[in-house]
């Protein structure tokens, strides 16, 4: 059958769409939107998992209720007692289902029982990895020691054969501990001769700040609920982070873990109540202690795979720090302004303060000298003390910044020379000096409600700046030497505002910054 003629219309309409096939094809549209269409398809967030809870069956069975008439039966007369207005204002009200009342335990809890994960095999893991970061990390403690013995007897003969006349240069270059940076090698250190002037000086580039980065496999929801602590375990082998949340949880995230079943999160429930304070000590990883507005300070102890009973009290517990040249003691802030001190080895209170009108949110130690002791209060001041020099009853601060309203963090600097306070009067405090004189107030938004965390600015790797979070879901790096926001890191993976942050001991450039929904997104430089 032979085809039909074409119209003029039809010819026409072919040829246009033959020509807008070929432009098309010349512009490579079909190739540029499936690129695109791959890059921004979102991947899998990585998230915690909880294993179900099955409702328990009713013991004794359910009994329907039916009145006296429908049972063909006279009404009582009686009536009601006397005294049952009475009973019924005495008898206690029930708790609702949705809200159960959280127990506390007074004394040492299991690890496996404490864990909430999908599958109690993965208790076991985080276990094993704990301790094998703790052993490798004592291993190169120990062999670090031996190293530095060689160097010092090297430095010994290098000395006597060499003079203070010697030492005529200006600056030289200072080699960088690889395992402190991590993956940042362009740090160029620039050292003054102590000599000449008694300063040491360093330069550094700061282009890594400008490449940090938030990567999708960076992201995750470790637990449920606002985060109140974060914390990185400071291992240069391993990229571990541990959280805290209002729930009395704490979770674990393995960054580097490679199990897609488990995300690298495991998910435990040692309190019953917020958790103010997490602490990992350097050379003793597999030893955690944590604190809780139960009143309780729990310390995990992988070996014996439980979470200690160290200290509890009925006063809640709001913040949890140590001195770093010493692991036999623990600071920790309760009640209403009140610093205690608890030595680990005796099990004893050994000093006790009523520093503050109100809470203390955060306690902070001096790098260079551990008797400087910072605090920060409800009450709207931070207070700097020397722990040599206070009294039992009125002990005395050498430094006293008032904010008018709630500071809710002062941390020192990592050389010790400045203090940074956040406040809910909407600014940055840097408190620096010889005696902490000169005081410096930076405005930045503060106010974050009921519903979120509130902001603790943290200092990065050295006194240059200070990492906060903002309400438009970004960090804010503020310059301590220009005393101003000098740049946001924001990233489309960043979902939620960021409250809480820690900066990575060892690794240059890794921040982790947690949220009020569970979040933890780790930045890191390209």
């Amino acid at each position: 059958m032979a085809s039909q003629k074409l119209t003029e219309y039809e010819r026409k309409r072919l040829e246009n769409i033959k020509r807008n096939e070929e432009m098309v094809a010349a512009l490579k549209i079909h190739s540029t939107a499936a690129t695109l269409s791959a890059a921004t398809k979102r991947q899998r967030t990585k998230t915690y998992k909880v294993s179900p809870v099955k409702k328990p069956k009713a013991e004794t069975p359910i009994v329907i209720r039916r009145s006296l008439r429908t049972r063909g039966m006279p009404p009582d007369s009686k009536g009601l007692a006397d005294d049952f207005c009475e009973n019924f204002d005495k008898t206690p009200k029930s708790v609702s289902p949705l809200k159960p009342q959280s127990t506390r335990v007074l004394g040492p809890i299991a690890m496996k029982d404490a864990f909430s994960g999908d599958e109690i095999e993965s208790n076991q893991v985080l276990v094993g990895k704990i301790l094998s970061i703790a052993k490798k990390t004592q291993v190169d403690v120990s062999c670090n020691e031996e190293f530095n013995g060689v160097k010092d007897v090297k430095d010994e003969i290098f000395s006597e054969k060499t003079t203070l006349g010697s030492c005529k240069s200006e600056a030289s270059e200072s080699p960088v501990d690889e395992n402190l940076i991590g993956k940042r090698k362009s740090v160029k250190c620039v050292v003054k001769n102590e000599h000449l002037d008694g300063l040491v000086k360093i330069e550094k580039r700061d282009s890594w700040l400008e490449s940090l980065d938030l990567k999708p496999e960076n992201v995750a929801r470790v637990m449920p609920g606002r985060i109140m602590a974060v914390k990185f375990f400071p291992s240069s082998s391993m990229r571990m982070i541990a959280a805290g949340n209002k729930f009395g949880n704490i979770a674990f995230w393995n960054v580097d873990s490679q199990d897609e079943k488990e995300d690298g999160i495991y998910l435990y429930r040692p309190h019953s109540g917020p958790i103010s304070g997490i602490l990992i000590q350097q050379y003793a990883m597999s030893k955690i202690y944590s604190s809780g507005y139960d009143g309780f300070i729990r310390l995990m102890d992988a070996e014996k795979e439980s979470f200690e009973l160290v200290h509890s009290c009925d006063d809640t517990v709001y913040s949890l720090s140590q001195q770093p040249d010493n692991s036999a003691s623990l600071y920790f802030g309760k009640g209403c302004g009140g610093l205690n001190v608890w030595d680990i080895r005796t099990g004893n209170s050994s000093k006790n303060w009523m520093l503050h009108g109100d809470r203390i949110n955060t306690i902070s130690f001096n790098s260079q000298n551990s008797n400087i002791m910072a605090t920060c209060s409800t009450d709207g001041t931070a207070c700097i003390w020397d722990l040599r020099s206070m009294s039992t009853h009125k002990p005395k601060t050498l430094r006293t910044v008032d904010h008018n309203r709630a500071v809710h963090s002062a941390y020192f600097s990592p050389s010790g020379s400045s203090l940074a306070t956040t406040s809910f009067n909407d600014s940055v405090g840097i408190i620096s000096g010889a005696n902490f004189e000169d005081t410096s107030m930076i405005y930045h938004n503060n106010c974050t409600g009921r519903w979120i965390s509130s902001f603790r600015g943290i200092w990065g790797w050295d006194d240059s700046y200070i990492f906060i979070g903002n309400m438009k879901r970004g960090v804010d790096v503020i310059s301590t030497a220009q005393r101003r926001t000098v740049m946001t890191l924001q990233s489309p993976e960043m979902s939620a505002i960021p409250c809480r942050f820690d900066a990575h001991p060892s690794e240059v450039g890794i921040l982790a910054s947690a949220t009020s929904g569970g979040q933890v997104y780790l930045w890191t430089p390209c």
